[in-house]
Protein backbone atom coordinates (compact mmCIF):
# COMPACT_ATOMS: atom_id res chain seq x y z
CA UNK A 1 0.00 0.00 0.00
CA UNK A 2 2.87 2.25 0.90
CA UNK A 3 4.94 1.41 -2.16
CA UNK A 4 1.44 1.84 -4.39
CA UNK A 5 1.06 5.48 -3.06
CA UNK A 6 4.36 6.65 -3.45
CA UNK A 7 4.45 5.48 -7.04
CA UNK A 8 1.04 7.64 -7.22
CA UNK A 9 2.59 11.05 -7.82
CA UNK A 10 5.57 9.62 -10.67
CA UNK A 11 2.22 8.24 -12.47
CA UNK A 12 0.02 11.44 -12.17
CA UNK A 13 3.54 13.61 -13.09
CA UNK A 14 3.86 11.32 -16.22
CA UNK A 15 0.61 11.51 -17.79
CA UNK A 16 -0.95 14.98 -19.74
CA UNK A 17 -3.49 15.25 -17.09
CA UNK A 18 -1.46 15.05 -14.29
CA UNK A 19 1.03 17.90 -15.87
CA UNK A 20 -2.20 19.67 -16.61
CA UNK A 21 -3.42 19.70 -12.73
CA UNK A 22 0.25 21.04 -11.43
CA UNK A 23 -0.10 23.37 -14.17
CA UNK A 24 -3.28 24.62 -12.76
CA UNK A 25 -2.16 24.03 -9.07
CA UNK A 26 0.92 26.17 -9.82
CA UNK A 27 -1.00 29.14 -11.85
CA UNK A 28 -3.34 29.36 -8.79
CA UNK A 29 -0.87 29.79 -6.62
CA UNK A 30 0.77 32.55 -8.48
CA UNK A 31 -2.39 33.88 -8.39
CA UNK A 32 -3.08 33.62 -5.11
CA UNK A 33 0.33 35.08 -4.12
CA UNK A 34 0.18 38.14 -6.53
CA UNK A 35 -3.60 38.83 -5.24
CA UNK A 36 -2.01 39.57 -1.93
CA UNK A 37 -2.68 35.92 0.20
CA UNK A 38 0.37 36.83 2.48
CA UNK A 39 -0.48 40.67 2.72
CA UNK A 40 -0.81 41.72 6.07
CA UNK A 41 -4.12 44.32 6.53
CA UNK A 42 -2.93 47.76 5.77
CA UNK A 43 -1.98 45.87 2.14
CA UNK A 44 -5.31 44.35 2.14
CA UNK A 45 -7.43 47.20 2.14
CA UNK A 46 -5.19 49.43 -0.19
CA UNK A 47 -5.45 47.22 -2.73
CA UNK A 48 -9.05 48.53 -3.90
CA UNK A 49 -9.13 51.44 -1.64
CA UNK A 50 -7.39 55.10 -1.19
CA UNK A 51 -7.73 55.46 2.47
CA UNK A 52 -6.75 52.64 5.21
CA UNK A 53 -7.42 53.70 8.94
CA UNK A 54 -6.29 52.02 12.05
CA UNK A 55 -8.27 50.63 14.26
CA UNK A 56 -8.94 53.21 17.16
CA UNK A 57 -8.60 56.36 14.57
CA UNK A 58 -11.45 58.49 14.24
CA UNK A 59 -12.11 58.45 10.39
CA UNK A 60 -14.80 58.93 8.42
CA UNK A 61 -13.51 56.52 5.49
CA UNK A 62 -16.22 57.42 3.27
CA UNK A 63 -15.23 61.34 3.50
CA UNK A 64 -11.89 60.43 3.36
CA UNK A 65 -12.25 58.56 0.16
CA UNK A 66 -14.29 61.11 -1.73
CA UNK A 67 -11.82 63.90 -1.10
CA UNK A 68 -8.95 61.70 -2.51
CA UNK A 69 -11.21 60.59 -5.69
CA UNK A 70 -9.21 59.04 -8.17
CA UNK A 71 -6.09 60.19 -7.75
CA UNK A 72 -2.81 58.38 -7.66
CA UNK A 73 -2.85 59.01 -3.66
CA UNK A 74 -2.69 56.65 -1.02
CA UNK A 75 -3.53 57.53 2.56
CA UNK A 76 -2.52 55.30 5.76
CA UNK A 77 -4.27 56.63 8.93
CA UNK A 78 -2.35 54.72 11.51
CA UNK A 79 -2.43 54.87 15.53
CA UNK A 80 -0.14 57.10 17.62
CA UNK A 81 3.28 55.42 17.89
CA UNK A 82 2.57 52.84 14.76
CA UNK A 83 5.67 52.29 12.69
CA UNK A 84 5.44 54.39 9.34
CA UNK A 85 7.95 53.21 6.88
CA UNK A 86 6.89 49.61 7.80
CA UNK A 87 3.25 50.54 6.89
CA UNK A 88 4.57 52.25 3.89
CA UNK A 89 6.92 49.33 3.12
CA UNK A 90 4.28 46.92 3.33
CA UNK A 91 1.79 48.28 0.73
CA UNK A 92 5.14 48.08 -1.86
CA UNK A 93 3.07 45.29 -4.07
CA UNK A 94 -0.66 47.11 -3.38
CA UNK A 95 0.45 50.44 -4.24
CA UNK A 96 2.33 49.87 -7.52
CA UNK A 97 2.24 53.55 -9.42
CA UNK A 98 0.94 55.71 -6.39
CA UNK A 99 2.40 58.10 -3.99
CA UNK A 100 2.01 56.60 0.05
CA UNK A 101 1.46 59.00 3.18
CA UNK A 102 1.38 57.49 6.39
CA UNK A 103 -0.02 59.65 9.22
CA UNK A 104 -0.44 59.40 12.59
CA UNK A 105 -1.10 61.92 15.55
CA UNK A 106 1.92 63.25 17.49
CA UNK A 107 0.53 65.80 20.28
CA UNK A 108 -0.40 68.58 18.59
CA UNK A 109 1.09 67.65 15.40
CA UNK A 110 1.01 65.12 12.20
CA UNK A 111 3.62 62.49 12.02
CA UNK A 112 4.18 61.68 8.33
CA UNK A 113 5.97 59.63 6.22
CA UNK A 114 5.98 59.32 2.31
CA UNK A 115 7.02 56.64 -0.30
CA UNK A 116 6.58 57.62 -3.63
CA UNK A 117 5.79 54.53 -5.93
CA UNK A 118 5.22 56.65 -9.21
CA UNK A 119 8.75 57.14 -10.88
CA UNK A 120 11.34 54.80 -12.28
CA UNK A 121 15.47 54.33 -10.77
CA UNK A 122 16.84 57.06 -12.90
CA UNK A 123 18.68 59.81 -10.55
CA UNK A 124 16.64 62.21 -12.04
CA UNK A 125 12.97 60.10 -10.98
CA UNK A 126 14.88 59.60 -7.19
CA UNK A 127 15.38 63.52 -6.42
CA UNK A 128 11.70 63.53 -7.75
CA UNK A 129 10.17 61.18 -5.30
CA UNK A 130 12.40 62.51 -2.40
CA UNK A 131 10.80 65.86 -3.33
CA UNK A 132 7.38 64.71 -3.29
CA UNK A 133 7.39 62.57 -0.62
CA UNK A 134 8.48 65.81 1.78
CA UNK A 135 5.82 68.22 0.26
CA UNK A 136 2.76 66.29 0.07
CA UNK A 137 2.42 66.54 4.06
CA UNK A 138 2.67 70.25 4.51
CA UNK A 139 0.44 72.30 5.99
CA UNK A 140 -1.98 69.03 7.61
CA UNK A 141 -0.46 70.09 11.59
CA UNK A 142 -3.40 72.26 11.13
CA UNK A 143 -6.19 70.14 11.36
CA UNK A 144 -4.93 67.38 14.33
CA UNK A 145 -8.66 67.41 15.30
CA UNK A 146 -9.81 67.14 12.26
CA UNK A 147 -8.06 64.41 10.01
CA UNK A 148 -10.87 64.85 6.61
CA UNK A 149 -9.70 68.79 6.81
CA UNK A 150 -6.01 67.30 6.53
CA UNK A 151 -6.29 65.12 4.23
CA UNK A 152 -8.18 68.07 1.94
CA UNK A 153 -4.58 69.40 2.77
CA UNK A 154 -3.25 66.92 1.48
CA UNK A 155 -4.72 66.37 -1.92
CA UNK A 156 -4.16 70.23 -2.44
CA UNK A 157 -0.58 69.51 -1.88
CA UNK A 158 -1.18 66.87 -4.23
CA UNK A 159 -2.92 68.53 -6.79
CA UNK A 160 0.05 71.36 -7.00
CA UNK A 161 2.33 68.94 -7.43
CA UNK A 162 1.04 67.24 -10.78
CA UNK A 163 0.45 71.04 -12.39
CA UNK A 164 4.43 71.39 -11.46
CA UNK A 165 4.87 67.95 -13.59
CA UNK A 166 6.81 66.03 -10.08
CA UNK A 167 3.68 63.69 -10.17
CA UNK A 168 2.00 62.57 -13.10
CA UNK A 169 -1.68 63.28 -14.03
CA UNK A 170 -4.19 60.92 -14.34
CA UNK A 171 -6.12 58.31 -12.27
CA UNK A 172 -5.14 55.70 -10.38
CA UNK A 173 -6.03 52.22 -11.97
CA UNK A 174 -6.88 48.81 -10.60
CA UNK A 175 -6.67 45.86 -12.51
CA UNK A 176 -6.50 42.20 -11.60
CA UNK A 177 -3.29 40.13 -11.65
CA UNK A 178 -1.93 38.40 -14.91
CA UNK A 179 -2.33 35.13 -12.81
CA UNK A 180 -6.45 36.19 -13.03
CA UNK A 181 -6.26 36.66 -16.31
CA UNK A 182 -4.77 33.72 -16.88
CA UNK A 183 -7.36 31.64 -14.90
CA UNK A 184 -10.22 33.33 -16.44
CA UNK A 185 -8.87 32.61 -19.98
CA UNK A 186 -8.10 29.18 -18.98
CA UNK A 187 -11.84 28.84 -17.54
CA UNK A 188 -13.05 29.90 -20.57
CA UNK A 189 -10.47 27.87 -22.82
CA UNK A 190 -11.60 24.62 -20.52
CA UNK A 191 -15.70 25.16 -21.18
CA UNK A 192 -15.17 26.20 -24.48
CA UNK A 193 -12.59 22.52 -25.28
CA UNK A 194 -14.84 20.73 -23.15
CA UNK A 195 -18.11 21.98 -25.22
CA UNK A 196 -16.12 21.29 -28.70
CA UNK A 197 -15.30 17.72 -26.85
CA UNK A 198 -18.66 16.79 -25.56
CA UNK A 199 -20.12 18.14 -29.19
CA UNK A 200 -17.61 15.74 -31.00
CA UNK A 201 -18.07 13.22 -28.86
CA UNK A 202 -21.56 12.88 -29.49
CA UNK A 203 -21.17 13.35 -33.06
CA UNK A 204 -19.00 9.94 -33.13
CA UNK A 205 -21.43 7.98 -30.45
CA UNK A 206 -23.55 9.23 -33.07
CA UNK A 207 -21.88 7.56 -36.15
CA UNK A 208 -21.36 4.55 -34.27
CA UNK A 209 -24.71 4.24 -32.77
CA UNK A 210 -26.23 4.59 -36.20
CA UNK A 211 -23.38 2.13 -37.88
CA UNK A 212 -24.55 -0.16 -35.45
CA UNK A 213 -28.51 0.26 -35.78
CA UNK A 214 -28.18 -0.62 -39.67
CA UNK A 215 -25.73 -3.53 -39.03
CA UNK A 216 -28.46 -4.61 -36.96
CA UNK A 217 -30.90 -3.80 -39.55
CA UNK A 218 -29.06 -5.92 -42.46
CA UNK A 219 -28.63 -8.84 -40.18
CA UNK A 220 -32.71 -8.89 -39.33
CA UNK A 221 -32.94 -8.56 -42.62
CA UNK A 222 -30.55 -11.54 -43.37
CA UNK A 223 -32.31 -14.00 -41.06
CA UNK A 224 -35.31 -13.09 -42.47
CA UNK A 225 -34.83 -14.17 -45.83
CA UNK A 226 -32.73 -17.17 -44.32
CA UNK A 227 -35.84 -17.68 -42.57
CA UNK A 228 -38.12 -17.57 -45.74
CA UNK A 229 -35.93 -19.77 -48.17
CA UNK A 230 -35.94 -22.26 -44.84
CA UNK A 231 -39.71 -22.24 -44.68
CA UNK A 232 -40.13 -22.83 -48.46
CA UNK A 233 -37.77 -26.12 -47.90
CA UNK A 234 -39.55 -27.23 -44.95
CA UNK A 235 -42.65 -26.95 -47.32
CA UNK A 236 -40.55 -28.82 -50.53
CA UNK A 237 -40.08 -31.14 -47.92
CA UNK A 238 -43.50 -32.21 -46.78
CA UNK A 239 -44.46 -32.53 -50.48
CA UNK A 240 -41.70 -35.28 -50.96
CA UNK A 241 -43.02 -37.03 -47.91
CA UNK A 242 -44.93 -39.47 -49.90
CA UNK A 243 -42.04 -40.64 -52.10
CA UNK A 244 -39.64 -42.12 -49.03
CA UNK A 245 -36.26 -43.63 -50.25
CA UNK A 246 -32.67 -43.11 -49.12
CA UNK A 247 -32.51 -40.01 -50.54
CA UNK A 248 -35.41 -38.59 -48.73
CA UNK A 249 -34.54 -39.76 -45.90
CA UNK A 250 -31.13 -38.37 -46.16
CA UNK A 251 -32.19 -34.67 -46.92
CA UNK A 252 -34.65 -34.86 -44.05
CA UNK A 253 -31.89 -35.64 -41.75
CA UNK A 254 -29.80 -32.88 -43.34
CA UNK A 255 -32.79 -30.21 -43.35
CA UNK A 256 -33.13 -31.54 -39.22
CA UNK A 257 -29.33 -31.30 -38.79
CA UNK A 258 -29.90 -27.56 -40.57
CA UNK A 259 -32.60 -26.16 -38.34
CA UNK A 260 -30.40 -25.99 -34.94
CA UNK A 261 -27.47 -24.00 -37.13
CA UNK A 262 -30.39 -21.89 -38.63
CA UNK A 263 -31.88 -20.88 -34.85
CA UNK A 264 -28.71 -19.98 -33.69
CA UNK A 265 -27.58 -18.01 -36.74
CA UNK A 266 -26.51 -14.46 -35.82
CA UNK A 267 -23.36 -12.99 -37.51
CA UNK A 268 -23.90 -12.14 -41.08
CA UNK A 269 -21.04 -15.02 -42.44
CA UNK A 270 -23.00 -17.64 -40.66
CA UNK A 271 -25.97 -16.10 -42.09
CA UNK A 272 -24.80 -16.26 -45.81
CA UNK A 273 -23.27 -19.50 -45.43
CA UNK A 274 -26.12 -21.17 -43.97
CA UNK A 275 -28.40 -19.65 -47.27
CA UNK A 276 -26.17 -21.09 -49.66
CA UNK A 277 -26.93 -24.75 -47.55
CA UNK A 278 -30.37 -24.13 -47.77
CA UNK A 279 -30.97 -22.96 -51.30
CA UNK A 280 -28.63 -26.60 -51.85
CA UNK A 281 -31.27 -28.67 -50.00
CA UNK A 282 -33.76 -26.64 -51.77
CA UNK A 283 -32.18 -27.78 -54.97
CA UNK A 284 -32.03 -31.55 -54.20
CA UNK A 285 -35.75 -31.73 -52.82
CA UNK A 286 -36.61 -30.36 -56.52
CA UNK A 287 -34.61 -32.73 -57.89
CA UNK A 288 -36.52 -35.54 -56.11
CA UNK A 289 -39.67 -33.79 -57.06
CA UNK A 290 -38.54 -34.17 -60.75
CA UNK A 291 -37.70 -37.72 -60.02
CA UNK A 292 -34.08 -37.86 -59.05
CA UNK A 293 -33.25 -36.13 -62.42
CA UNK A 294 -31.74 -32.86 -62.14
CA UNK A 295 -33.12 -29.97 -63.44
CA UNK A 296 -32.01 -29.16 -66.71
CA UNK A 297 -31.14 -25.03 -67.63
CA UNK A 298 -32.57 -24.43 -71.67
CA UNK A 299 -30.24 -23.56 -74.05
CA UNK A 300 -30.50 -21.16 -76.70
CA UNK A 301 -29.93 -21.98 -80.23
CA UNK A 302 -26.19 -21.39 -82.05
CA UNK A 303 -27.67 -18.76 -84.35
CA UNK A 304 -30.33 -17.25 -81.32
CA UNK A 305 -28.68 -14.44 -79.91
CA UNK A 306 -27.12 -13.38 -83.20
CA UNK A 307 -29.74 -13.40 -85.00
CA UNK A 308 -31.77 -11.48 -82.07
CA UNK A 309 -32.83 -7.69 -82.96
CA UNK A 310 -32.51 -8.57 -87.15
CA UNK A 311 -35.03 -7.93 -89.07
CA UNK A 312 -36.34 -10.41 -91.24
CA UNK A 313 -36.34 -9.54 -95.13
CA UNK A 314 -38.25 -11.46 -97.85
CA UNK A 315 -35.48 -12.88 -100.44
CA UNK A 316 -35.39 -10.93 -103.70
CA UNK A 317 -37.97 -13.01 -106.04
CA UNK A 318 -39.82 -14.14 -103.54
CA UNK A 319 -43.65 -12.69 -102.93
Amino acid sequence: MTAAVRRLPGRLVGTAFGRAVLACLALAGWALWSGGLFDGPVARQVRASSVYAAPGVDLDRAAAERVIGNRRLVVLMMRPGADLPGACHDTERATQGTLVLAMSRDGDDWDTYGCSRIGGDSPRDIGRSMAVETVIGRGADAFVDRPVEALKVVVLNYDRMVRAGLVPDGGRTISPSLPRYLLAGGAVGGVVAGAAVLWLGGRRAGRLADARRAGRDARADERAALGAVTAVLAQQIIDLDATGGPAYRRLAGDYAGLLDEVSGADSGDSVGRLRERVEELSRRAADLASGGKPRATPRRAPGATAGRGRKRTRGRGRR
